[in-house]
C-alpha cells in the first residue's frame, strides 16, 4: 500500500499550526529559526488538496441544509407525522450492531444535518464487543467487511457511484478518504413516491445493480465496503424523500419483523448511553443493539480468543 498521501496529508494537518505559530512569533522577534518554521503554514494548501472532497462536500452539505429548511422551516418529517406505505427490511443477512442512529435527536446519527437525521450506521461485533480481529488497518480484518448487502425493499436504481478506492485506516479514528465524495461508493434506490434509500461506503467494484435496474426486496446488490469518510468498515443507510444526498430530508425508518438484543461487551467500542429497549416502538431501531430480519438466522462473529 502507497502510504505517502496520507502521511503528507496528516503531516500537513499539524505543521500549518507550527507554521502559524512561527508567524505570530516573527511579529515580536527577528530570530532566523521563526522566519524558516513560518513556512510551515504554506502545508495548510497541501492538507486543502488531499482534503478537497471532503471540503466540496462540506459546502454541498451546507447549501443542502440551508434548502431543507427554507422548504421545511421546523415541519421536517418525523415518525409522527410521515407515516410511509412501505416497510423495510434490514439491508443485510444475520444480526449487525447499530453504532449510530435512532429516530429520536438525543440518539440520533446527524440530528443537525436533515439529511441524515435518521441515518444509521452498521457493523459487526463479536461476543468480545470488538469489529475486527487481526490488524486493525487492514479492512480486510473487519467481520463486516465484504458482506453482503441487499436491497431493502423493491425499487428502481437511480444513481450508482462503484470505482471509489477503499479509504486508508491509520489509527483509531484516524483515516485518509481516497474517494471523490464522503459517502465513498453507495447505491440510491427509489421505493415510492418521495421515498429513496441511500445505501453508502460499499466496497469497490462489488455493486451488481445499475442505473434503471429494476430490484427486489433482499435482492443482492452490492457488498460492505470502507470508502469515503469511514473510519473503519461498516455500512451507512438512510431514507430520504429525493434522490440527493444533500438537499434531501431524512426519513424514519420503519422497519418489518425486526429483532433486537442486546450486544456483549458493547460498551467497548461505544461508551455513551443508549435507549433502553422496552422504550423503543415496534419496527424502529437505534444504536446500542443487535439487529436482525427475524426471518434471519441471528449470527455473530466468534470471539476473538477462537479466531
Amino acid at each position: 500500500m502507497n502510504m505517502w498521501k496520507p502521511r503528507l496529508y496528516y503531516f500537513s494537518k499539524y505543521a500549518k499550526y507550527i507554521g502559524i505559530a512561527a508567524v505570530i512569533l516573527t511579529r515580536f522577534s527577528d530570530a532566523t529559526i521563526f522566519i524558516w518554521l513560518s513556512f510551515f503554514a504554506l502545508t495548510v494548501f497541501i492538507e486543502m488538496a488531499f482534503d478537497f472532497s471532503t471540503l466540496k462536500c462540506a459546502f454541498l452539505q451546507i447549501v443542502g441544509i440551508l434548502k431543507i429548511r427554507k422548504k421545511y422551516g421546523k415541519s421536517l418529517p418525523d415518525r409522527h407525522h410521515f407515516h410511509s406505505t412501505i416497510v423495510y427490511d434490514l439491508p443485510f443477512e444475520g444480526a449487525w450492531t447499530v453504532v449510530n442512529g435512532c429516530f429520536t435527536e438525543k440518539y440520533s446519527h446527524s440530528w443537525g444535518i436533515p439529511t441524515q437525521r435518521y441515518a444509521y450506521d452498521f457493523l459487526m461485533l463479536d461476543q468480545n464487543g470488538r469489529s475486527h480481529r487481526g490488524d486493525p488497518k487492514n479492512v480486510e480484518s473487519y467481520y463486516c467487511y465484504a458482506q453482503t448487502i441487499l436491497a431493502p425493499a423493491d425499487g428502481e436504481v437511480v444513481e450508482v457511484v462503484a470505482h471509489e478506492e477503499e479509504t486508508i485506516l491509520l489509527s483509531k479514528g484516524r483515516f485518509f478518504n481516497q474517494a471523490s465524495q464522503i459517502a465513498g461508493n453507495y447505491v440510491v434506490i427509489k421505493h415510492g413516491e418521495a421515498e429513496y434509500s441511500t445505501l453508502a461506503h460499499l466496497k469497490k467494484d462489488s455493486i451488481l445493480v445499475k442505473v434503471g435496474a429494476k430490484v427486489l426486496r433482499g435482492e443482492k446488490i452490492a457488498a460492505c465496503g470502507n470508502t469515503g469518510n469511514s473510519t473503519e468498515p461498516h455500512l451507512h443507510f438512510q431514507l430520504q424523500n429525493g434522490p440527493s444526498f444533500y438537499d434531501s430530508a431524512g426519513l424514519p425508518i420503519r422497519f418489518s419483523n425486526v429483532k433486537l438484543e442486546t450486544p456483549a461487551n458493547y460498551q467497548q467500542i461505544d461508551p455513551r448511553p443508549h435507549m433502553e429497549i422496552d422504550l423503543i416502538p415496534d419496527g424502529f431501531i437505534t444504536r446500542g443493539f443487535n439487529v436482525s430480519n427475524d426471518s434471519s438466522s441471528t449470527t455473530f462473529p466468534a470471539s476473538i480468543e477462537h479466531l
